[in-house]
């Protein structure tokens, strides 16, 4: 019988949540901006030849939806913390959605992926890899660059956040509770 995993993909409005999560679900790239306030997907995959079903949550950015987020925080199992590279404000904000789960979920041992996405768009970079990279140090977590349009990444970082998962899972039970990432 498959795993179940409850996946939450945060971040700021405009920064790419909704359209990894249709690219990864449904092959599909939405063209257009349309604010999501709360949307679900189930896939079943095959991570590392094991079988799994993913409850993916893509939630609201807008600070008007922000009283929902912590709903959102105690429910997943794991979290795509998504930015865009094309916005300095996006990736700055990545410190606030991450001091908030802390705050919810009353650890910092929580799996995530820090997701650098629109990594299609060079030109438009206001964010380095290096940067990505830095911050991920920081917040004790993996670190992918995506894109959306073009998939590049896209699977990976859904099946990064599994193994993330699958490593924390298993640290817990070996500490007897405590998950050390």
């Amino acid at each position: 019988m498959p795993v179940q995993y409850h996946i939450v993909v945060l971040g700021d409005g405009a920064v790419g949540k909704t359209a990894l999560t249709i690219q990864y679900c449904l092959n599909n790239f939405v063209e257009h901006y349309d604010p999501t306030i709360e949307d679900s997907y189930r896939k079943q995959v095959v991570v590392d030849n094991e079988s799994c079903i993913l409850e993916i949550l893509d939630t609201a950015g807008q600070e008007e939806y922000a009283a929902m987020g912590d709903q959102w925080l105690r429910m997943g199992d794991g979290f795509l913390l998504v930015y865009s590279i094309t916005s300095r404000q996006s990736f700055n904000r990545v410190k606030r959605f991450h001091e908030h789960m802390i705050r919810v979920r009353q650890t910092d041992a929580t799996p995530m992926v820090l997701v650098g996405n629109k990594c299609d768009m060079p030109g438009e970079r206001q964010v380095s890899t290096q940067e990505g990279l830095e911050l991920s140090k920081i917040l004790k977590c993996a670190f992918i660059e995506t894109s959306a349009k073009s998939k590049y990444n896209v699977e990976n970082a859904f099946h990064l956040s599994v193994r993330v998962l699958r490593n924390h899972r298993s640290h817990k039970k070996q500490k007897g509770g405590c998950a050390i990432m």
